[in-house]
């Protein structure tokens, strides 16, 4: 559904991004996760047809951004970080208006509105005017006017940023019910929305594309050695000795959490170890109160990663 292929943009001589390359398949949500000033908006820019790249291609359900822009626009819906919302105009005035630029008209205009009205829950609101909303129904509205034309694709550069804690829940939930039959590319630089909403994630970093998986196939990668956390009451000196003994263990770390200790083993690519330190801490007569595997966070992994790249520089 969407093809980006050596994407290049200057701003004058300031390079802004370098060569970025990924696919998004038809029904797929696609986290776009970086900090501030990486590249995002820039990419979401290029692929809504916003502004040219200065070289490599781009193109939405086979259209080119930018030798067939208006085609591919027709199957685009973008939704800026900074919405362009006309605040004196009502909800429903502002979505007629979208609606009549982006090509419907009579009945099935009006049809439309109401169904989007439905889906971001703003039916009661479709006669208030836009500047008396808060932040999180502008955000809703931005949202309506870029699926009011029923897109194939939908582009939403940073959804929920400003917004309250409830309205982020909520905001989330429905972007999760637009992903079920449209693919949807998500920009953010909040980890725990892309981890909570998209099924895979493209990590970009000054510029360039550092990662593009699952986030469980990133961590498995990243790794190099599978992870072993465990919660013991006991003397803390012998514990460690005892596991650094085990074949296989690579290393083991420890931090308190009160009156118990909890352990980190690092051990050997494809091994499991847990029944074997299982049966080594009761055999020792140490109490053992949680025992499980521990897989990177998206935090982790992004931190990592991001980290890396600055180190190379």
């Amino acid at each position: 559904m969407i093809e980006v292929e050596n994407l290049t943009k200057y701003y004058g001589d300031f390079l802004a991004i370098e060569n970025v390359t990924f696919q998004v398949q038809k029904g797929e949500i696609l986290g776009f996760l970086g900090p501030n000033a990486a590249g995002k908006t820039t990419t979401m820019r290029i692929l809504a047809g916003y502004m040219p790249p200065s070289s490599g291609t781009a193109k939405v359900a086979g259209f080119d951004v930018v030798e067939q822009s208006l085609e591919a626009r027709k199957r685009i819906g973008y939704m800026p970080e900074t919405v362009p919302l006309y605040t004196d105009m009502t909800v429903e005035s502002y979505l007629d208006f979208h609606a009549t630029i982006k090509g419907l008209r009579g009945k099935k205009k009006q049809q439309r509105i109401d169904e989007v009205l439905d889906i971001c829950r703003l039916g009661d609101y479709y006669d208030v005017i836009i500047g008396k909303l808060s932040k999180g129904y502008r955000q809703r509205v931005g949202i309506a006017q870029a699926i009011v034309h029923e897109p194939e694709v939908l582009i939403l550069d940073e959804p929920t940023i400003g917004i309250d804690p409830k309205q982020v829940v909520e905001t989330r939930q429905l972007i999760k019910s637009l992903g079920r039959d449209r693919t949807v590319i998500l920009s953010s630089h909040i980890l725990p929305e892309v981890n909570m909403v998209c099924e895979r994630v493209i990590i970009i970093n000054e510029g360039r594309v550092v990662a593009v998986d699952r986030p469980e196939n990133l961590s498995a990668a990243l790794k190099g050695s599978e992870q072993i956390q465990m919660e013991v009451r006991g003397a803390i000196k012998e514990i460690v000795a005892s596991l650094r003994e085990l074949k296989g263990v690579q290393d083991v770390t420890w931090e308190s959490a009160g009156e118990n200790n909890i352990f980190t083993v690092d051990c050997s690519p494809g091994s499991d170890l847990r029944e074997e330190i299982a049966h080594l801490i009761v055999g020792k007569g140490w109490g053992l109160i949680n025992l499980q595997t521990k897989r990177m966070s998206l935090e982790d992994i992004f931190l990592k990663l991001t980290m890396k790249e600055e180190s190379e520089a």
